[in-house]
């Protein structure tokens, strides 16, 4: 038994830095997602479930609404396996869209609610989604989005119907100021009032049931930073399997009261999993932020006292450059997951140093429903890793040509295996075949494995910037340049350079009322950076372009070049 476990831990040396309360293996139901809020409910019927602006839901009163929406969308028809896109922001009627879908056996496609009229139109096209749920805001562009498409019925809400009294009154007014010449035309057969959708349904119990490695939850499209998005699928035994994982990994966190500050999008897979999934499974309060504001989200902790708070650096950021930072209370909160974009060491030591709780990195994709790795929350952690494997998940770098490991320390390639791992990509077998190779996930992404199992990523394969010959990663110079007192945001790409082929771009966003130049950060670089990593040009900016999650977009800065 000694031997197998010292064959095990050579084969995996993060299990070595494991808290001894987190095994290495986990049985993981076979179930339907949806089922966390049904043993939620039974366990813990009276408890706050969601918080939006002041109203309040229990898990009884969400799960009756989930099983209404469930049993309406029957009467549509809605079949097992027919897909009904979301796109919505963070509000309750996100929430009993996305549980009342999975009950019913839909396949849930989350849609990003600032998408373009284009983009929202391949989504839907390419998923062959059925049924739209909408806010009403959003009816202009989707009205001629979905032209050519299988849409036949949008379920259009408004954030009034998420609101409590006397917000609920007062919003419409506040719309029709500032959206006058808004209309919804709900005398068109395909378009269904949220209200009278939901009178559809009864409150009968409901839970379509599913084979969990096999059936559907989810098409998740990935952010499209290469080409078209891809509908990446994630059956049902991929999003259980990534809630308990991540459940475990906070094991400290006790079930019915924890309090969840969502100021992460939950149509992202982020959020979806580390919030949503997380917070109903463990019957914790899920406090909604319908968009990351640093003054919402800052009245909003003053206001609930949250526990755990996930986020990307760039929220993190925002908040400790607020004036009202130092005056709120941020005391209450225990956990802070970061992920979408690298964590800056300073960002993580101020951000402890004003809370007082813990802010650690975590990291994954999409195709891995979403996280494969995390720092130890309360054990040895290193900063500027990406953490360990999460429990049951096997992790490799790997070179261009073959999937065995790298010796320890050499950059390559991270590829995973595990049962959050997706099933491949909607209607793309070749692009499945390209990035799923005998179970294991090549995930695109370079970096490092040190003596200990933690896990370093260097940049995107694609980020990786040669210069003269040499490899820079943008990663690396970007962690310097957050460095400087002066530099609020920063992001690095490879420009096209005669000599060079390429050469390293900086584009930096300055703090408020600081002043660097060129030549300043050229010698902080400089001391700090071999020669050839220093940035040879730099572009002063008041703000980077950003995803919805708050990811830098360098697609977009270099889009700028061409």
């Amino acid at each position: 038994m000694r031997e197998h476990s010292d064959r095990q831990e050579n084969e995996r040396p993060w299990l070595r830095h494991y808290p001894y309360q987190v095994s290495a293996s986990y049985e993981y139901p076979k179930r339907n997602i949806a089922t966390i809020l049904i043993d939620s409910a039974h366990d813990f019927p009276n408890n706050e479930a969601l918080d939006f602006l002041g109203r309040s839901y229990t898990y009884k009163e969400l799960q009756r609404q989930c099983r209404k929406f469930a049993n309406a969308l029957k009467t549509l028809p809605v079949s097992k396996g027919d897909r009904v896109a979301i796109m919505l922001p963070n509000c309750p009627q996100a929430v009993i869209a996305y549980y009342g879908g999975l009950l019913a056996g839909a396949i849930i496609v989350q849609t990003n609610p600032i998408y373009t009229e284009r983009e929202l139109h391949n989504q839907l096209v390419d998923s062959g989604a059925t049924v739209l749920v909408t806010l009403d805001l959003l009816m202009p562009r989707v009205s001629k989005a979905i032209e050519e498409t299988a849409i036949r019925h949008i379920i259009v809400t408004s954030l009034s119907d998420g609101l409590p009294f006397p917000k609920n009154v007062l919003y419409p007014v506040k719309r029709r100021k500032e959206y006058p010449h808004l209309k919804v035309n709900y005398k068109i057969k395909e378009v269904i009032r949220w209200s009278s959708f939901m009178r559809r349904g009864t409150e009968t119990a409901i839970c379509e049931e599913v084979d969990a490695d096999k059936d559907l939850a989810m098409i998740q499209y990935t952010g499209g930073t290469t080409g078209q998005p891809k509908g990446v699928m994630l059956t049902h035994g991929n999003l259980v399997a990534n809630t308990l994982q991540v459940a475990v990994w906070c094991y400290r966190m006790e079930q019915g009261k924890e309090r969840y500050l969502a100021a992460l999008p939950l149509f992202h897979v982020f959020g979806l999993t580390v919030l949503l999934n997380q917070a109903i499974y463990k019957a914790g309060s899920l406090l909604l932020v319908p968009r990351f504001d640093p003054k919402m989200v800052l009245e909003t902790i003053r206001r609930r006292k949250p526990t755990i708070f996930p986020g990307a650096p760039t929220m993190y950021i925002a908040l400790l450059n607020h004036p009202l930072a130092l005056e709120g209370d941020l005391g209450s909160i225990r956990v802070c997951v970061s992920g979408a974009a690298p964590l800056p060491r300073d960002v993580q030591d101020k951000f402890e140093l004003l809370s007082g709780g813990k802010l650690i990195e975590g990291y994954g994709l999409t195709e891995t429903s979403p996280v494969s790795h995390c720092n130890p929350i309360w054990g040895f952690r290193k900063s500027g890793t990406i953490g360990v494997p999460l429990p049951d998940t096997d992790v490799r770098i790997v070179g261009e040509d073959s999937l065995e490991p790298l010796p320890l320390g050499e950059i390559g390639e991270l590829a995973v295996r595990g049962p959050q791992v997706m099933a491949g990509y909607w209607n793309r077998p070749k692009e499945t075949d390209a990035v799923l190779q005998d179970g294991w996930l090549r995930t695109g992404d370079l970096g490092t494995m040190d003596e200990d199992g933690f896990f370093t990523i260097m940049d995107r394969k694609k980020d990786m910037i040669l210069a003269g010959g040499f490899n820079v990663y943008p990663r690396e110079v970007e962690e310097v340049l957050f460095e400087h007192p002066a530099v609020k945001e920063a992001s690095v790409l490879g420009v096209p350079d005669e000599y060079r082929g390429e050469t390293v771009k900086a584009y930096i966003v300055l703090k408020d009322g600081w002043q660097v130049s060129e030549m300043q950060l050229d010698r902080w670089c400089r001391d700090r950076l071999a020669a050839f990593k220093v940035p040879k040009q730099y572009e002063f900016r008041e703000n980077l372009p950003l995803s919805i999650i708050g990811k830098v977009l360098r697609r977009k800065l270099k889009e700028e070049l061409e």
